[in-house]
């Protein structure tokens, strides 16, 4: 009885509390009085002879999921493809990145740093604590916070990759000179869809990415429920003029159109309708997409050409696409079915979310495949209608062009690549956001390891050198051939 009324006593005094500790939960964009320009049609334009193109898109996992993800990007900056006019790698020929939650990291500071400063992540993120500014331990405010929504808010996370590792950087800095385009993906819980870092999306909410910090837009991606609060967009939109382009507009109106592209377009509707929210919440990116792919399958759903999103000229050129994704999701490690009883709680809850995730990237990446594979197929059927003298005008030359030469390749690289001995420790790896400095070394090592040892990725480089007359290399032949 006495310990009944202890706690009447005290619960009044800690919801007072939770509401003195001042979260942080405010918007992460600016409405404007003028809509921001929409997302460009087309991923950038090389600043190459255009013949190659990598696409990547990194899950989530926390530090984990970053440093695979940076092993990789590593092993493709040692991929030399050309020596002349200059020496050239897989990473200068990466156009598009993508990234969920802990991938969302290295995707950003790719986009933000480009091709030679992105190799200081291991220093300035990877072998950092960036739980540094969070609630960790167990207490009663943690638990109120929890229950107010989550108990880490921008406060935390958010301001430590802002401060430490972006340099107070928003998405204009991703504006340089031959830059790829860059999704960073969360979760609108909603409208329960995907929510992408793009100009549309921020378009349709009469608000600009160029002005929004990407450590919110990482924070974002990254916040998983209950650890941390959702982050907040602000969505009650003035008159700014806002225009619904046309992909959106068409993807609504046709029954048959692509179920997410239609999701997608509501979503992005629903900020414009008669009764808007007045907020956005935004969850951890793995939600819905745990791999990072939304962005390409949605930018291809969206395109009104067979090319798109490859400008037209840039169709003609490309030889090789290479669409890579980088999984960092650990096997359920299952004890408990040699026993007719079990699994306990804490085991349960883990296999009911591993079960999940597992099932939807396989569901994803079986979509992006097939995305791939009919976009190859538009795509080779508008190369061999062009005239020969538009080719000729966009090569300078028609000598050896054959228009069913184009290769598209999706591979998956994760955990199961690696030998047994390596893909138990990675495995042993938690999902953190701080970890032991041999456990970043032993993922990005294996990140490495699942590029050099993939047949299809080696056998395609392999092609790309032999086009560039660097050593020898068979001539791959797709399926669709």
């Amino acid at each position: 009885m006495k310990t009944l009324l202890r706690l009447a006593q005290i619960t009044p005094l800690a919801i007072a509390l939770a509401g003195c500790v001042g979260m942080d939960v405010g918007p992460i964009n600016e409405l404007t009085r003028e809509a921001g320009a929409p997302s460009p049609e087309f991923i950038p334009v090389p600043g190459d002879d255009g013949s190659t193109v990598v696409g990547l898109a990194f899950s989530g996992g926390g530090t984990r999921a970053a440093a695979f993800a940076y092993g990789v990007l590593r092993e493709l900056d040692d991929t030399v493809i050309d020596e002349m006019p200059r020496r050239r790698t897989l990473v200068d020929d990466i156009r598009m990145v993508s990234g969920a939650s802990g991938g969302a990291v290295t995707a950003a500071y790719f986009g933000y740093r480009g091709r030679d400063g992105y190799r200081d992540l291991r220093e300035r993120f990877l072998t950092q604590d960036a739980e540094a500014f969070m609630k960790t331990s167990v207490s009663p405010v943690s638990l109120i916070r929890a229950y107010y929504g989550g108990v880490n808010d921008r406060s935390s996370f958010a301001r430590w990759l802002d401060q430490k590792l972006f340099d107070g950087a928003t998405f204009a800095s991703l504006k340089w000179e031959n830059a790829p385009i860059v999704w960073i993906n969360a979760s609108d819980i909603n409208n329960a869809t995907p929510f992408l870092f793009t100009y549309d999306t921020f378009a349709a909410l009469c608000s600009n990415l160029d002005g929004v910090r990407l450590a919110d837009a990482v924070a974002a991606s990254a916040a998983v429920p209950v650890v941390f609060t959702p982050m907040v967009v602000q969505a009650t939109p003035p008159d700014c003029g806002y225009t619904r382009p046309e992909w959106l507009v068409r993807a609504l109106a046709d029954p048959n159109a692509s179920i997410r592209l239609r999701a997608y377009a509501g979503a992005l509707n629903s900020y414009q309708n008669a009764t808007p929210p007045a907020y956005v919440k935004l969850l951890d990116g793995g939600l819905t997409d745990n791999i990072g792919v939304t962005g390409f399958t949605l930018s291809r759903a969206a395109a009104q050409t067979p090319f798109g999103p490859l400008a037209p000229d840039e169709a003609v050129k490309l030889s090789t696409l290479m669409f890579l994704v980088v999984d960092a999701g650990r096997d359920n490690n299952v004890t408990w079915d040699k026993s007719l009883y079990g699994p306990t709680l804490p085991t349960l809850i883990g296999a009911i979310s591993n079960t999940g995730i597992s099932a939807s990237v396989r569901d994803e990446f079986d979509a992006l495949r097939l995305a791939v594979t009919n976009w190859r197929s538009e795509l080779v059927a508008y190369r061999c209608r062009l005239p020969i003298a538009t080719v000729r005008q966009i090569l300078g030359s028609s000598a050896g062009w054959n228009c069913r030469d184009v290769e598209l390749i999706v591979q998956r690289l994760s955990f199961e690549d690696l030998d047994p001995e390596q893909r138990a420790r990675v495995n042993n790896v938690a999902t953190r956001l701080k970890l032991p400095v041999a456990d970043v070394d032993a993922t990005i090592a294996a990140g490495r390891h699942v590029v050099r040892g993939n047949p299809d990725f080696q056998a395609a480089v392999a092609r790309i050198r032999g086009r560039a007359g660097v050593g020898s290399a068979p001539r791959l032949v797709s399926a669709a051939d």
